[in-house]
This record gives structure tokens, sequence and C-alpha cells, in this order.
């Protein structure tokens, strides 16, 4: 990945993130929405957006940010300087729930292994 695509991915990510906390008005999209990262394409021309969605409907909070998506483009050209901007898609990211999954299964082999030690084997 190029240096300008970096970039690109983190300013992105920061405009959208402002956006959506303060700009967009829909009910369908909860107060615990986070963009956690943004993939550009190498031809700058498709931007896969990727949000965590924690306690509601995530595929009613996909279908408000598809309908927003127009808008969040139209904000993001104001914004931005760039000669194109990118087509938003925006996919969910359950890499948190994952992770305090991958916790709880490390807490539960930790207070085996105690177990264990205690009876002597």
């Amino acid at each position: 990945m190029t240096r300008r695509i970096e970039r690109l991915n983190h300013l992105i990510r920061d405009v959208l993130s402002e956006l959506l906390q303060r700009q967009v008005k829909d009910p369908r999209l909860s107060n615990f929405l986070t963009v956690t990262r943004v993939s550009i394409s190498p031809d700058l021309q498709h931007a896969k957006v990727f949000i965590s969605i924690m306690g509601s409907d995530q595929g009613e909070t996909l279908k408000a940010l598809y309908n927003a998506s127009g808008f969040l483009r139209k904000e993001l050209g104001a914004r931005l300087t760039l000669r194109h901007i990118p087509e938003l898609s925006f996919h969910n990211d359950d890499s948190i729930e994952q992770g305090i999954r991958v916790l709880h299964l490390i807490e539960q082999v930790a207070a085996g292994e105690g177990e264990q030690d205690q009876s002597g084997y």
C-alpha cells in the first residue's frame, strides 16, 4: 500500500466519523457506530468502509448508511481536495466482538490451568 493511499484511508475515516457523529440525522444509526477503518482501491474509485455496530440491528444500520452514502460522498467532496471521490461501500467489522470472544476463551483456559495446578497435576 502506498503512502498516499494510507493517508487517504486515515483522512476519509476521520471525516466520515465526524460526519456520522454530527451531520447524519438518521434514527436508524445508533450512537454506538464506529468507523474502524477504510480501504481504498489502488485506482481510488472505490472505498470499503468498515464499521463496528454495537447493540443495534446491523442490517438496518447498513441500509441507513447505504441511503446516506450520496450525502457522505458530497460532504467528502466538499472537505477533501480530490479529483474523484470514491464510491463508498459499508461493511460490518466484527473484529471487536471477536477480540472479546478470544479474551473470554483465554480467561477460561487460564482459570482451567489454575484449577489443575491446585490439584497437583
